[in-house]
Parts: C-alpha cells; structure tokens; sequence
C-alpha cells in the first residue's frame, strides 16, 4: 500500500455538475479517490465560471495551469503525484507528454467522457444525410484520440459498446479499459402521473448534440406532437443557450425554451415524459439517466438509449423515425398504466447498472493493482510506449518554441 496517496487531477474544464453529466462525472471520480483517502488537487488551464463547483468544500486544491509553460514542469515536480487523471483526451496530448518526463512513475488515467471520433463521425453522416458507417470513425480525431488512450495506463470508459468498438475496430487491448459508468440512484420522491404535465428536454448546449436535438424537435417532433396533444407544452432547458437556441421560442406553439435550470432534478421530475431524438453522439446520456432518476419515462432514439439499458426494457420507447417517434410519445404521455410500466422499468436500470456499489471497490482494485505493477503493466502495451516516445520528441520541441515566442 502507498503510504501517501496524491491526485493531480488535469480538467478540461472546471466541473459544473449542475450544468452536464460530464461535471457529475468528474466529482463522482473526484468522490471515489476522496473516500479511498488521496490528497488531490485539481488543475485547469479554462477560466474558473460563476456555476463551478468549490473544490475547497472538500478539501481540495485548485490550481490555474497553463498551457506551453514550463511552469507545469516545476509544479508537478513539486506535487509528485502517485496518480494523474487527464479529463479528455486533449488534455492528455497538452500535458501527458511533461507528466511522463516529471513523473515517470505517476499512474496515468484517462478519463474519455466518451469516444469524440465516434460522435464526430456520426455528427458527419447526420450532416451528410446519410447513414453512419465504421468506415467513418479513420478520422484525424480518431488516430489522436486512440494514441492518448494508446499512451495512458488505462481509460475509463462509460459504454461497453465504445469498449467493444476500440477492441474490435482499433484493436486496443482490453487490459487498457475500465468499465466504469456515471452512478446514479432513484429520488426518495417522485410524483405520480396525475401530478405531472408537459414534456421536457434538458442538456448543456455547448454540447453540440444537443443543439441539434433541440433543432430536431422544434423543426420535426413537435410540429406534429403539437396537433396531437394542442395542450401539452414543451420545456427546453439548457445551460449556455446560444442565440440560435433561444429563437427557437415559440409560446404559440407550447414550445418554451426556458434557459438554465436551477434544479435539473425539480424540472425533470414535474414532466410526464423526456423527449431525447438524439441523432448523434456518444458514451452514455446523463439526461436520460435524470429521468431514470426522477421517474420520468423517456422516448429517445438508438443512439440514446446506446449501451444504457443492457437486457433491462427501455423506461419508455426508443424510436427513430420521426412518425413512431411521436406516436409513441403520445401512447406515453396518455396511458397511465404504460406510465407505471416504464417508470419501473428505469427504477430497476438504475439498480442493476448505475448503483455506485457495483463499481467502487473493483475501481479502487484496479488502480491499487496498476500502481503496483506498473513497469510489467508499460512492458505489455510497447505501442503506448513508441507513441509516448514520439510525442515527446516533437510535442516537447514545438511547446518550447511557442513558449519562447510568447516571452517575446
């Protein structure tokens, strides 16, 4: 066992659980290494918003970091971390390269989110008008992304479809992935249905996914939604909103696009039903997790419902095409009995697949036994080794000489 336990945390943003799935992640992750007694600072190059969370509450150390400074180098000698976590795979190509050369025996942790070359290459077809194809995914941002997952000691990953992607479409070894999704539970209370109106969408919109679904839905589902159920509403909530996002309010048609979310939870849990045609994207869906949570079926589309519910039935319907999409929201939104169903059906996929008592201690073995083993653990992925060894050589050189040229 270690005798200290340190942490660097290395953020592509500061986490703002309140605002997206992926700041609940983060301190979810941040919860798991508190509890197993680390030390942790976090660093972030991004400016510290108004709606991040206060690290000092728990204890932790909040560091601003910038990007092709050697001052990096100084700190994380300083700091010798036993374990380094980089949030996305940017963040490890900007810093992974000075942690290997400070702290060759830190453990290095990927944290993905999710795979970025396969939203970016379903974001492609959806733009194209076309069908997604794996041919798709041998993109630019595909060979970045499998290298720093390639250079890290191992990756967590939140879908067991992108764990079988990487094995089987870019041939990385399992021995360099966990398993670990975001953890959730059911609310102590939740209304009935005879307590509840309206529909609901809710995501951070600087997530593109998400302005494409709300796109999606003022454009197609609600048109027809709205001649179906004239006295539903639809609520879009959504931190960040752009102004082509707000000129999508329409009050004549029900359709309300109401801004940020104070309490994502109060919101959700007051809808009958979470409409969610995502049409691309990746990793799997925090908002449909809160409506798991909050007991609100949901209608979403495959891609939406991608490697959340395993064997379990959906908490409501997944459909594509437009049509069977809004039928089954309005069977959804009008059946009671159907209702119950489907709530039921989320209760039992948050746990069976989302309880946190599934994956902390295995998470924490993991990391104990890497740390232990790390030399014969490198020995086993020499690719990650060759392309540690190359991106050093030509990342350290052209760092140093933006550098030099921002002292200038």
């Amino acid at each position: 066992m270690l005798k200290s336990k340190t942490l660097l945390i290395i953020g592509f943003v500061w986490p703002e659980p309140k605002s997206s799935a992926a700041g609940s992640r983060m301190m979810q992750l941040i919860e798991l290494f508190l509890t197993d007694g680390y030390e942790i600072t976090f660093g972030c190059t991004a400016q510290n918003l108004e709606f991040s969370d206060d690290l000092s509450v728990l204890g932790i150390t909040s560091k601003a970091i910038e990007l092709n400074s050697s001052t990096f180098d100084d700190f994380v000698k300083e700091l010798n971390p036993n374990v380094v976590l980089f949030d996305r795979f940017m963040v490890e190509e900007q810093f992974g390269w000075r942690v290997s050369e400070s702290c060759p025996d830190a453990l290095k942790i990927l944290d993905t989110e999710d795979l970025h070359c396969l939203r970016n290459a379903r974001q492609l077809a959806v733009k194209e008008n076309r069908d997604f194809i794996f041919d798709d995914l041998f993109s630019d941002v595909a060979k970045r992304e499998i290298a720093s997952i390639l250079r890290c000691d191992v990756s967590l990953m939140v879908s067991e479809f992108e764990i079988e992607l990487l094995q089987n479409q870019f041939k990385v070894s399992k021995d360099l992935l966990f398993y670990l999704p975001i953890f959730a539970e059911k609310l102590d209370l939740v209304p009935l249905y005879n307590e509840r109106n309206d529909f609901v969408f809710i995501g951070n919109f600087l997530h593109e996914p998400n302005w494409d679904c709300v796109k999606y839905l003022s454009e197609v589902i609600w048109p027809m939604l709205h001649l179906r159920l004239p006295e539903a509403k639809m609520m879009i909530y959504g931190a960040y909103p752009m102004q082509k996002v707000l000129q999508l309010h329409k009050p004549k048609q029900n359709f309300f696009i109401m801004g940020r979310a104070e309490d994502a939870f109060e919101v959700v849990r007051k809808a009958k039903v979470v409409l969610a045609p995502i049409r691309f994207g990746a990793g799997i869906k925090g908002k449909l997790i809160e409506a798991m949570q909050c007991g609100t079926p949901s209608v979403t589309s495959l891609i939406g419902a991608e490697a959340m519910h395993g064997n379990i039935e959906w908490n409501g319907f997944v459909k594509d095409n437009a049509t069977e999409f809004v039928t089954a929201s309005v069977l959804l939104y009008q059946d009671e009995k159907l209702w119950n169903k489907c709530q039921e059906n989320g209760f039992e996929i948050l746990e069976k697949r989302y309880n946190k008592s599934l994956f902390e201690d295995a998470f924490i073995m993991e990391v104990n036994l890497l740390l232990e083993d790390l030399k014969q653990h490198r020995n086993s992925n020499f690719i990650g080794s060759i392309l540690q060894h190359h991106l050093l050589s030509s990342t350290k050189y052209m760092s140093k000489w933006i550098e030099e040229k921002n002292r200038k």
